[in-house]
């Protein structure tokens, strides 16, 4: 008889509230009696599963900026949730943790310089955490293409998971096993695990699938695995958002508990986890990818660049995803060109500037390996600058933004609140005037209910930048290295 294992794996993510500006998190209607949305969920759902031990038995990864929050935040969750993951590392030497790109940008829609530059990010950001390399990585809202898994294989990452839809099987195959995916060029396949779609779905939407975790695995997941006479051992993996355990359906992080640590077991099913099941299983058939899929938009990654049949009548899309790309090239443009006196590896210096937002190395020390020339005071700062705008340049695409129906909403004005502050510390370093063409290029994003408009945003969130340079106030930056 082959191996019955079960994998439950936790996607844990909160889109940026933090004001784009001052880097707080202003009070939130709906939060009480927390302050804000991170709170509330935070005690609602990543508290209780670390303290109940649920992260040492699912797979799961957590969002770069979350997990900077929590650090702050409550670092006892923090630090029990990364000592979790590390017991299992000591043991097998291999997490259950996954990386994530840092800013949970939709990679299909990014050109591969902002892949590379995400998944650097994201994978230092693991390893600065975890304290040791990931195996896999979670892509933002699974979206996926060729390229993306090129980028990844490049830098070491074994596998993704991935919706079942998302790779083309062929008559036959299920998706209780991972798959290899060809890549260019002379590189080794990438892994992709598939989920399972109905009981994923279940867990994710339907409440009562998750009121009785002994009913779950009795009347769900055990008739998955019989008969199994072929020998061949099988992997069910289960995905889902992990603030479903206990803030979007309330109680079921104890649901999540007993399903580990009891009702699992009580039928002779395995809890395993990607990297560890690859120990002893190694894929041998070969899948294609459907690319520019996801797991969250039935129409591609369509919802992130334009209005789909999942958010109807959201024009604004096209023009947010139009303006923003547009900004951020003069942005590049004049970094490029700002940059190449001092260095033609301006782009490498970029990727590794994430170690100095995670306080590993200073600023100065980074610029030594960079550029060889003595710099000046005033050199020293205004590249200090165009590295605080690229890293600002990056959130511009955070994939919320685009998510919901309407623009009224926090998330895309903060979108557009990053590439204010990118363009604003472009202008104060090159002297090239931007800010005329991004209100030009934000004009047409509009919502629909309520008139309010991208360029005003814009405006606004110029004016406040400009009242904080004149007031001399030290505004939030990642490094901590320039005030105005």
């Amino acid at each position: 008889m082959g191996l019955n294992a079960v994998c439950i794996h936790g996607h844990f993510y909160q889109p940026p509230r933090e004001d784009p500006l001052s880097g707080l998190i202003p009070d939130e209607i709906g939060a009480e009696p927390y302050h804000n949305w991170n709170e509330r969920i935070h005690a609602e759902c990543y508290q209780p599963n670390a303290e109940l031990g649920n992260f040492e038995k699912i797979s799961f990864n957590i969002g770069p900026t979350l997990f900077n929050w929590m650090e702050t935040y409550d670092p006892s969750t923090y630090h029990a949730i990364i000592a979790q993951e590390r017991r299992l590392f000591k043991e097998h030497g291999v997490g259950n943790a996954l990386a994530q790109p840092y800013n949970h940008v939709i990679l299909p829609l990014a050109n591969r310089r902002d892949k590379i530059t995400q998944i650097k990010w994201g994978i230092a950001d693991f390893e600065h955490r975890f304290g040791h390399s990931p195996c896999g990585m979670w892509l933002p809202e699974t979206a996926v293409d060729l390229e993306t898994l090129t980028v990844l294989a490049d830098h070491d990452i074994q596998f993704t998971i991935l919706a079942p839809w998302q790779v083309v099987l062929p008559e036959g195959y299920l998706a209780n096993q991972p798959y290899l995916v060809r890549l260019p060029g002379n590189r080794k396949p990438l892994i992709v695990f598939l989920y399972h779609q109905d009981l994923s779905t279940s867990i994710s939407f339907i409440s009562e699938t998750t009121r009785n975790a002994d009913a779950f695995v009795l009347e769900k997941v055990c008739p998955l695995f019989q008969p199994n006479n072929d020998r061949k051992n099988k992997i069910t993996l289960i995905a889902s958002d992990g603030e479903v355990y206990g803030h979007h359906k309330v109680f079921r992080d104890k649901f999540l508990a007993h399903l580990l640590n009891g009702a699992l077991h009580t039928h002779n099913l395995e809890l395993t986890y990607p990297g560890l099941w690859l120990q002893e299983n190694k894929p041998e058939f070969f899948v294609d990818l459907v690319e520019h899929s996801s797991w969250s938009c039935l129409h591609g990654v369509v919802r992130w660049k334009d209005e789909c049949g999942c958010t109807p009548g959201a024009s604004w899309k096209a023009y947010l995803r139009l303006g923003l790309e547009e900004i951020a090239h003069e942005i590049d443009r004049e970094y490029k060109n700002f940059m190449q006196a001092y260095t033609q590896q301006m782009w490498e210096l970029r990727n590794d500037y994430i170690h100095v937002f995670l306080g590993q190395v200073e600023l100065a020390e980074l610029l030594n390996q960079y550029i060889k020339n003595p710099l000046t005071n005033d050199d020293f700062n205004k590249i200090s600058m165009l590295l605080a705008a690229q890293y600002e340049r990056q959130r511009i695409f955070t994939s919320c933004g685009w998510f919901f129906d309407h623009f009224h909403r926090i998330e895309p004005q903060n979108n557009i609140a990053y590439a204010a502050q990118a363009v604003w510390l472009t202008e104060k370093v090159t002297g090239c005037e931007l800010r005329s063409k991004a209100l030009m290029l934000l004009k047409k994003v509009k919502d629909e209910r309520t008139g309010l408009r991208g360029d005003t945003i814009f405006a606004e969130r110029c004016l406040r930048i400009q009242d904080f340079s004149e007031e001399k106030v030290s505004y939030f930056n990642p490094t901590s290295n320039f005030s105005t």
